[in-house]
């Protein structure tokens, strides 16, 4: 154990930021130039282990300890960043991970008692075509391929066509799928991204799965009319309707105890001053743990939603935009990781996790997964300003690392 060097993963961080960085902030988009560059640089901090390296069908790369058994703990991150992310979203859980590796094989002479695996994940971040989780949900199996065919970065250029320049055959991705085949767990490290660790002062936290998504456009239909003829009491207003959404989200929330709620959106048409509006289109993002209480957010939500429309008149459609069910992670891991936690600061906490990550869709191929948070300082991410302090970082590891051996005890008893 005394191999494990938490300070090296935090100079190894800010390393990676000075090469990959500006002065707006991190710029590792997936199958860019700089994408790139990191991944080489990622393979040169390894290059004194004896690890098998490999890019699978989807372009994630894989760094194997091979162990006395075949059973495999996963590690996974990834390097790609938002443009102008912040120096430690999904890069964090990849190092992390390298020193992992540096102590097991110093600690077993090269051979853990099980296969240890670190995987960095090509495109969790979707910036560039729009699609999160690209390289961990072509490996679940979870990716719609008719659907990501079509995808076109801002310049037009289709996903296939960017994946075919940096050596991906886009047909071929889903092959990916055999890295799993003998994965008993995943463990991933991320920081919160959220500030509930920092308003409770706590440096660590368990999480408990990822929120399932409700993702839709509510659309209230009304009339246009004169803004200065039509008295207040004729009007077939569609913003009104919309308007009064807003504060009835936040009650929807917190009704549901931990769920959340948001308008990210609205557009009114015809979108002149002199004019009542016609059409006003809102979108709404719901998001829970548990999807008996995501279903019910959806139906008050549609059911105030029809209540405000008849209120004004007015007619009301939804579409939805998108969806995924609520990924609980395992109990054992989640209690494995709450240890870990507890032996490195004294003080766990166990949380959800708001946003989507890789482990998601691991755990959606049936491998057991957990999740371990580290506090954002601001409680701000995907922005250059995203920060956590050095010695909750270097906490971060030691409990990762703590972890990690855990969940081999855990693997060895399968």
């Amino acid at each position: 154990m005394s191999a494990l060097n938490p300070r090296r993963t935090v100079a190894e961080l800010k390393d990676l930021r000075a090469l990959t960085g500006d002065e707006n902030g991190a710029q590792r988009v997936a199958f860019t130039k700089t994408w790139l560059t990191a991944r080489q640089w990622l393979r040169k901090r390894v290059e004194d282990l004896p690890l098998e390296i490999h890019n699978d069908d989807a372009g994630n790369t894989w760094f194997t300890l091979a162990g006395a058994s075949p059973k495999c703990l996963l590690i996974g991150g990834h390097m790609d960043s938002v443009p102008n992310g912040g120096w430690l979203d999904g890069c964090l859980n990849v190092l992390a991970g390298v020193e992992i590796l540096r102590r097991l094989h110093n600690q077993y002479g090269g051979k853990p008692p099980v296969t240890v695996r670190l995987v960095d994940w090509a495109d969790e971040e979707g910036a560039r075509f729009g699609k999160s989780l690209f390289g961990s949900s072509a490996c679940s199996g979870n990716l719609n391929l008719n659907e990501a065919r079509q995808l076109k970065d801002k310049d037009g250029i289709k996903l296939p066509d960017a994946l075919r320049e940096v050596g991906i055959d886009f047909e071929h991705v889903k092959e990916s799928r055999k890295e799993l085949e003998n994965a008993f767990a995943y463990l991933e490290l991320h920081i919160e991204q959220g500030p509930v660790l920092l308003d409770l002062d706590l440096p660590l936290a368990a999480v408990l799965g990822t929120f399932g998504v409700e993702r839709h456009a509510i659309t209230f239909h009304g009339q246009a009319a004169h803004s200065g003829s039509t008295p207040m009491n004729r009007r077939k207003d569609a913003f009104l309707a919309a308007a009064k959404m807003s504060p009835e989200i936040y009650r929807i929330a917190e009704r549901s105890g931990n769920g959340v709620c948001t308008i990210g959106s609205c557009m009114a048409k015809p979108g002149i001053v002199t004019s009542v509006v016609e059409d006003c289109r809102i979108t709404l993002d719901q998001r829970h743990l548990d999807a008996t209480a995501l279903a019910t957010m959806l139906l008050d939500a549609r059911i105030a939603s029809e209540k405000y429309a008849r209120e004004g008149n007015l007619t009301v459609t939804w579409d939805r935009l998108w969806q995924i069910d609520p990924c609980p992670f395992n109990n054992g891991l989640i209690n494995l990781c709450d240890e870990a936690i507890r032996e490195t600061c004294g003080k766990s906490h166990r949380m959800p996790s708001g946003p989507l990550h890789d482990a998601a869709e691991v755990a959606a191929a049936g491998v057991p997964t957990v999740m371990m948070f580290v506090q954002s300082l601001h409680g701000i991410s995907h922005n250059k300003i995203e920060d956590t302090k050095e010695d909750h970082l270097e906490m971060a590891v030691t409990a990762f690392d703590k972890l990690a051996d855990k969940a081999i005890g855990w693997i060895k008893q399968k």
